[in-house]
């Protein structure tokens, strides 16, 4: 019969044995650290940034052309004596515009996997009209007796910018008429779309949002 100092030692090498069988198997599992923290990724695609930088895109341009006729009578004498009339031929452009310059992180909204993104705009806006000054003239100007005797003395009867600046109110309402902001909506829509996906974005959503009145 074991002594019992044997019996001691036989117990003690059993429970060694299986705590380095134990250590064993955590070690196999790799359990890691459980109070480790976690690194969450939520940044955002460089798609904002790349609004941003645009600034204005100007998505649409329209031609225009318009005849402004004016005439400047005096009062109870007759026209052959004083007065004028002026037919003006202007050629122009206007563009449609959409601000991107102050654009805030609100203005692009991702889903969590990043496959679809909705983006937030201001409506597109019409820029000033440009005259293009090759294809403009004046059609016709009738003056009364007086006035040539003045242009006669100097007076300088081909001084258009006033009608110039009557063109380019006539050249933005004609645009202002037109479909030339849906046009820019249009081709705004196209161009982050393909923006998107290039930056792995699949489904793509434009709103405009018109200016507060």
């Amino acid at each position: 019969m074991p002594s019992k100092s044997r019996r001691g030692l036989v117990k003690a090498g059993v429970v060694a044995g299986a705590v380095g069988l134990g250590v064993l198997a955590v070690g196999s599992f790799d359990w890691g650290n459980p109070f480790a923290p976690e690194e969450i990724d939520r940044s955002t695609t460089p798609l904002l940034v790349s609004l941003a930088d645009l600034d204005e895109y100007h998505a649409a341009t329209g031609s225009f052309q318009v005849v402004v006729d004016v005439e400047s009578d005096t009062p109870y004498v007759p026209a052959v004596i004083s007065g004028e009339r002026v037919q003006f031929l202007a050629t122009g452009t206007v563009d449609a515009y959409v601000d991107f310059a102050h654009l805030d992180s609100d203005a692009v909204k991702l889903s969590e996997d990043g496959n679809a993104a909705t983006i937030v705009l201001p409506a597109p806006e019409l820029a000033e009209a440009r005259i293009d000054p090759d294809e403009s003239r004046v059609l016709d100007r009738d003056r009364g007796l007086v006035d040539r005797v003045g242009d006669a003395l100097g007076d300088d009867p081909t001084d258009e910018s006033e009608l110039f600046s009557m063109a380019e109110d006539r050249l933005e309402d004609a645009a202002d008429d037109s479909d030339l902001l849906d046009r820019a909506e249009d081709g705004t829509r196209d161009m982050l779309t393909a923006l998107a996906n290039s930056l792995g974005v699949d489904d793509v959503t434009v709103e405009f949002v018109p200016a507060a009145d």
